[in-house]
């Protein structure tokens, strides 16, 4: 009695000191178990990671935020991350903002158990290499505001439990491979017009196919920028589209849309840019009459009724950009047009206008670009004052002998880039191209619909340079805009160079506390519209000495690799034939293992499956220790993570353990029999190479050491 007395007192000690130190740390275990689960499933995580036991400690780890005990942010953008993401997210459950952008080498399926972050607000995934579909649990974060998974692989339909993230403000899904329509709500399915709070809907760049559904759009929306180009869409634009008056951005440019536009669209009066290029609208050309904050019209490519200029496109006095290229247009071109003082470039090329060009004397001091080729003008008017470039190739006017000392008739020249920041423009500071800015912070900002087309113009690039040093500058030494261009989607790319206020390197905190660029951060000028911003890979210092001593170990390690297979092989063949015959007779399943299938000598199995040992052997990224989630005396439990996304716990004997195969045969027939709800389900099992595996459905709630120091510490 006193030896029992003696052993419970000690087992009480002992839990009340690991309550003790669970008390002690910053950092809840839950969200301790969570991270380093998550680092035995990605690789080169910044050096701070794993080096203490409390990452919201006096040494926190880098990229991870924290509020009391829990960690409420994780952020690790442009950290150079390989592997994919595993369920262990789903243990942080406090978890208000995760950002794993820019790490090429991240990728996989997102795991379903994402839906498990009920406090989640915003969601970042941007240019990884995510595969699969998006999963449907994303739904069930219904505190989502910005949810970002551009630029991926993701394949499959967008799912409509996504209509139920009534908060959520931006919806980036573009650049990706989805498939499918847009889904709307039916009944007891949601969809995405009932996501009338969300201001951008960013579906661009896929393979979205079928019609835009009439119920997609609603008076009720909140919606600013509707960007849908580079798709596969067919069928009519919905007349619902004029009801939401808060749009200042269409882009359906780029896909297979036909019929008439609807005349509703001349409710839109805060639109800014209206992108219908390229698809076979027929009909009238649409009235935008009205529409007076319109800055970007392009109809080009189209299928329209032949017709005069209409009316419209001498009264949008604040256009930049007019092209309506092959719009079947003939008569005079307006002479009024020419004079609207913000007008950047007119594309009317491939149309029927004939006569004479008469630009007018009061000609735009912004007008850059007119392209009437392959029209019927036989004459030219031109005002002194006009110096830049006109095309005319393709005209009959191009036959006079007045106009071949000019350049009229020659084709297009690409534009080169314009701006690029002077020395004086970075706020006060130089930018200086010297040592101490060898090493810069850089990436492509793309712009999907900006208000202007000018590359000349300064006045806006200048805009965007003040408005990034605003926010940034205080981190920064200096910092410079170049090379801007259109690409032929008609994004505006410019690239972005930073440099280190201190020092030639950025560290690792300064880009992920100081240098983040991401929509949910930074807001560009309303002039440029909607962007993302797509860093390029970051050196830090000391990664070339990693990688040579990464390179060192691979060769010796390869060397003794080979030496010991070679001596395992060779004592593998003179043990084979005494081997085959012991595993025979001790093993039941060793005809069955070789014809699962089929063989009447299987188990009966009820849900359970067989797994492959190299299954295993990947799902927990070859059995590391940061992955053991318990041990006794028949071996270890690690935790894995299936194909799926699922996530499970493998239960390992040791090498010669006890067991035989008949009782273990016995125990996963049992096993999967049972079904419990307090009861973790058998998923499936492993007997091969030597190995009996059980495969159990995983509970993310710690270990019982975990839970035990958890509830004293509660009360020590």
């Amino acid at each position: 009695m006193a030896k029992r007395t003696a052993a419970t007192l000690l087992l009480l000690l002992v839990c009340a000191i690991a309550g003790l130190q669970a008390s002690a740390t910053a950092t809840a275990n839950q969200d301790i178990s969570a991270l380093r689960g998550l680092m035995g499933y990605m690789e080169n995580l910044p050096s701070g990671w794993g080096r203490s036991n409390d990452p919201c400690g006096s040494e926190p780890w880098e990229g991870v935020t924290c509020s009391g005990t829990r960690v409420t942010e994780l952020k690790l953008y442009n950290m150079g991350l390989r592997g994919k993401l595993s369920g262990d997210i789903a243990a942080l459950t406090a978890l208000r903002t995760l950002d794993l952008s820019y790490n090429n080498d991240l990728g996989g399926q997102v795991t379903p158990d994402i839906g498990n972050l009920q406090q989640l607000e915003a969601l970042i995934l941007v240019s990884c290499s995510f595969s699969g579909t998006i999963p449907s649990e994303i739904g069930k974060l219904t505190q989502l505001t910005f949810l970002a998974l551009n630029s991926n692989q993701f394949i499959g339909n967008i799912p409509a439990s996504l209509g139920s993230l009534f908060k959520l403000s931006w919806l980036d899904l573009a650049d990706n491979q989805l498939s499918g329509s847009l889904p709307v709500s039916n009944g007891s399915v949601p969809g995405l017009d009932q996501l009338v709070n969300t201001k951008h809907f960013h579906l661009n760049k896929n393979r979205l196919s079928g019609p835009i559904p009439e119920k997609l759009f609603s008076s009720n929306m909140r919606m600013i920028h509707l960007l849908l180009d580079r798709n596969k869409l067919d069928g009519t634009i919905p007349a619902s589209i004029g009801t939401v008056q808060t749009l200042k951005i269409i882009r359906l440019d780029n896909n297979l849309l036909g019929g008439p536009v609807p005349s509703s669209i001349n409710n839109l009066t805060s639109l800014h840019v209206l992108n219908l290029a390229n698809n076979d609208l027929i009909g009238p050309m649409p009235n935008l009459t009205g529409l007076n904050s319109l800055n970007i019209v392009d109809l080009s490519n189209n299928s329209f009724d032949p017709s005069e200029a209409p009316a419209w496109i001498s009264e949008i006095e604040n256009v930049t950009t007019l092209a309506i290229e092959s719009g079947r247009l003939r008569g005079q071109v307006p002479q009024k047009l020419f004079s609207f003082p913000r007008l950047q470039q007119v594309i009317l090329k491939n149309n029927s206008f004939n006569g004479t060009l008469d630009m007018g004397s009061n000609i735009s001091e912004q007008l850059q670009v007119v392209n009437l080729e392959s029209n019927a003008l036989t004459s030219v008017a031109l005002s002194s004052s006009y110096n830049n470039s006109i095309f005319l190739g393709g005209n009959p006017v191009c036959s006079n002998i007045n106009l071949l000392g000019t350049n009229y008739c020659s084709l297009p020249q690409k534009v080169s880039p314009i701006y690029s920041t002077g020395l004086s423009n970075c706020g006060g500071k130089s930018c200086s191209t010297n040592n101490s800015c060898s090493h810069p912070y850089e990436g492509i900002m793309f712009f999907r619909a900006p208000y202007f087309r000018d590359l000349r113009n300064e006045t806006a690039f200048q805009l965007l340079e003040k408005s990034i040093w605003e926010q940034y500058g205080p981190n920064l030494g200096s910092m410079s805009l170049q090379n801007p261009f259109f690409d032929n989607d008609s994004y505006l790319e410019v690239h972005l160079v930073l440099c280190p206020l201190n020092g030639t390197y950025f560290s690792v905190k300064d880009i992920l506390e100081n240098l983040d660029l991401s929509s949910n951060m930074y807001t560009a000028p309303q002039v440029y519209g909607p962007f993302y911003f797509g860093a390029f890979p970051y050196s830090f210092p000391g990664v070339s000495r990693t990688y040579v001593g990464l390179i060192v170990g691979l060769v010796v390690g390869c060397a003794v690799l080979v030496i010991g297979l070679a001596s395992a092989g060779f004592y593998a063949f003179r043990q084979k034939k005494r081997a085959k015959k012991a595993i025979e007779m001790s093993n039941p399943f060793a005809t069955w293992e070789a014809s699962f299938e089929d063989s009447g000598a299987a188990p009966q199995l009820k849900g359970a499956r067989f797994f492959s040992f190299e299954e295993l052997k990947k799902c927990t990224n070859n059995f590391p220790e940061i992955n053991v989630i318990g041990s006794g005396g028949y071996g270890k439990v690690y935790r894995g993570m299936l194909v799926d996304g699922r996530m499970v716990a493998i239960k390992r004997s040791k090498v010669g353990s006890s067991q035989g195969g008949l009782e273990f045969k016995t125990e996963i027939e049992l096993l999967s029999r049972v079904h419990h709800k307090n009861l973790v389900d058998l998923v499936g099992f492993c007997f091969q190479q030597g190995e009996r595996m059980l495969i159990y459905e995983y509970v993310p709630n710690g270990t019982l050491r975990e839970s035990l120091a958890g509830m004293l510490s509660s009360t020590v």
